[in-house]
């Protein structure tokens, strides 16, 4: 139980990087007051709670409604997570991130940021949500999905004590310590992706060669 809740919350920590989404939200909120900064910090961080429970109780009977075995889903969301592990080695996720934030500014809904594009797509983004479907699917009964909901909830507690503290926390950090810890952030999740690959292959190979 132990493995299960330090491989979800490693995971996790990895795709939705708090330390990452601290910086576009203090780009975001730049010239507004404390107050509004910790309203948009909250609300996003629960508008993403929800959305991840939303995939995590029902992501599974979505996808056999659709008739996509969980084998199949583990293999593309393992080659996806895979991909952004590339982006946050060579640093072209925190690129993409910026322009989303830059092309807000100035936008009629600016100043509300919590739904978009702090909860999606920074927080719930695509990896997110298929992470937390891979972890609610590999759980075996309701203590190991509760162990997953929990690796998810201090994972978003972290995120919202990095918007919390997205000011300070930048100047701390600084530009070069946070790209380094992106890229080993990146190669980390590289592995783990790997493996959802292997679980995914493991699965569907038996039945193929059946």
């Amino acid at each position: 139980m132990t493995e299960l809740f330090t491989t979800a919350f490693i995971t996790l920590l990895v795709i939705i990087d708090p330390p990452g989404c601290a910086p576009i939200f203090a780009s975001l909120t730049a010239g507004t007051d404390s107050r509004h900064r910790r309203a948009m910090a909250v609300r996003s961080v629960v508008v993403a709670w929800f959305i991840l429970m939303f995939f995590a109780l029902l992501g599974e009977p979505l996808l056999r409604t659709l008739g996509i075995s969980l084998s199949a889903f583990r293999l593309a969301g393992g080659i996806m997570l895979f991909m952004i592990a590339l982006d946050m080695v060579f640093e072209r996720r925190t690129e993409r991130r910026e322009e989303r934030a830059e092309g807000l500014k100035g936008t009629p809904d600016a100043d509300d940021i919590s739904v978009f594009p702090m909860a999606i797509p920074m927080i719930a983004g695509p990896g997110s949500i298929a992470t937390i479907m891979l972890m609610s699917a590999r759980a075996e009964g309701t203590v190991e999905g509760l162990i997953v909901f929990g690796a998810m909830t201090a994972v978003l507690a972290l995120t919202l004590l990095a918007l919390l503290a997205a000011g300070p926390l930048m100047k701390f950090v600084g530009p070069k310590l946070e790209a380094m810890i992106t890229r080993i952030l990146g190669v980390i999740l590289a592995a783990l992706a790997a493996q959802f690959v292997l679980d995914g292959l493991e699965r569907s190979l038996p039945g193929l060669a059946g």
